[in-house]
């Protein structure tokens, strides 16, 4: 456990918290937060990861720009409904991606469990692009994606990281539960006008 884990930990906690309450400021923090834990990564050869970091800062650049035009009154950014067909496109997408991935993975380098760092890795991006794209159901995602991380990270001996993504789940959870609260509060008052 090195004091960089357990920083690179709390700015990302941070982010999470952030992004729950639907803030804007959710994505600076993110930014730095994916810019110390792939140089984590990296030490840890968890490759695709360290991928997922560089993928994870185009997204936020992505994302917090998109937020900035949907703000309510609050400051805090508005909620959109994801419809099925999309969110079961998305993840086939992410299914082929992480064959894809986990292949390359397993075949060209020396990375430390390729396969199921590629599924995550891929999971995660849809997750990020739901919640770039404003998304609930980015939250149920994160809460699978983020359950199955806390087992990898145990596995590879980073304790502060699994330590985070296991309080990732509770964060999601949060998440999910206030992001649902919103959309259907946003329902009823469009319903109403």
């Amino acid at each position: 456990m090195s004091p960089f884990e357990v920083g690179a930990a709390l700015v990302s906690a941070a982010g999470v918290w952030l992004t729950a309450r639907r803030s804007p400021w959710c994505w600076p923090v993110g930014l730095v937060s994916v810019i110390a834990y792939a140089w984590i990564f990296v030490e840890a050869k968890l490759y695709s990861d360290t991928l997922l970091q560089g993928v994870f800062a185009v997204l936020i650049l992505y994302g917090w720009q998109r937020w900035m035009r949907h703000l309510d009154g609050d400051g805090h950014v508005r909620v959109a409904a994801l419809d099925p067909r999309r969110a079961a496109l998305h993840l086939v997408v992410g299914t082929v991606a992480a064959l894809a991935l986990g292949y390359g993975m397993h075949r060209w380098t020396d990375a430390s469990l390729p396969w199921l760092d590629a599924a995550l890795t891929a999971f995660s991006l849809v997750a990020q692009w739901w919640q770039a794209r404003r998304h609930a159901a980015a939250w149920w995602l994160w809460i699978v994606v983020d359950v199955i991380y806390v087992g990898e990270y145990v596995y590879k001996a980073l304790p502060v990281t699994a330590v985070l993504y296991a309080a990732f789940v509770g964060l999601a959870a949060m998440g999910w539960q206030a992001w649902r609260r919103e959309s259907a509060r946003e329902q009823g008052v469009a319903q109403r006008a």
